[in-house]
């Protein structure tokens, strides 16, 4: 059995206002296997941002900026969190969602419910404008 112990005592984590720690069952629940390494760098970056409700409203460009990434990767990776069920997004608007529980299937895209066929050319410009696939 290992023994923990603190490192640097003095530089023990605390929980200070308007900041909440990363929950767990990003892994536990395999969270984490749903999404790429940029979906996660977005996820870290909400979840740091976010207020007491987990909104923010960063735009497209300052979170490329801040996270070196162009529009369609971060297009993307906000397209996986959707997906994943753990932000909900609408222009210019994000939510970080509390951790669905364990089994619970992600949500219908809109284009899944419609049973609409949709162009790459409509999907594109839906993304590059901000909005969800």
């Amino acid at each position: 059995m290992i023994y923990k112990h603190l490192l640097r005592a003095d530089r023990q984590r605390q929980v200070p206002p308007g900041f909440s720690w990363v929950d767990h069952r990003l892994i536990r629940h395999r969270h984490l296997e749903r999404c790429d390494h940029s979906a996660w760098a977005l996820y870290l970056f909400l979840v740091t941002v976010a207020d007491a409700q987990g909104l923010s409203y960063y735009s497209a460009a300052a979170l490329g900026r801040s996270l070196s990434l162009d529009v369609l990767r971060l297009a993307n990776a906000r397209e996986q969190l959707v997906r994943a069920d753990l932000i909900a997004y609408r222009k210019p608007l994000y939510q970080v969602l509390s951790m669905p529980e364990a089994g619970t299937p992600a949500p219908a895209t809109v284009s899944e419910r419609s049973g609409q066929t949709q162009s790459a050319g409509e999907i594109l410009r839906r993304v590059l404008a901000g909005g969800s696939l």
